[in-house]
């Protein structure tokens, strides 16, 4: 269970925001998203805010 929280406030490295750019753009969901990045939902919200992408509203 301690594993879960490995990455808990890792800064994000460049390869991981070009990452996140490119997931946001191919209309991904947030929780793939944040399944692909080995990140939480939550961080990758506020990183793409912080960024100005739109993720995807999947239903």
């Amino acid at each position: 269970m301690a594993e879960a929280f490995a990455r808990h406030r890792q800064p994000w490295k460049q390869d991981e925001i070009q990452k996140l750019h490119t997931l946001a753009k191919k209309g991904m969901g947030l929780k793939a998203i944040a399944k692909a990045l080995t990140r939480t939902e939550e961080s990758v919200k506020d990183k793409a805010k912080e960024d100005g992408l739109n993720i995807a509203k999947l239903r």
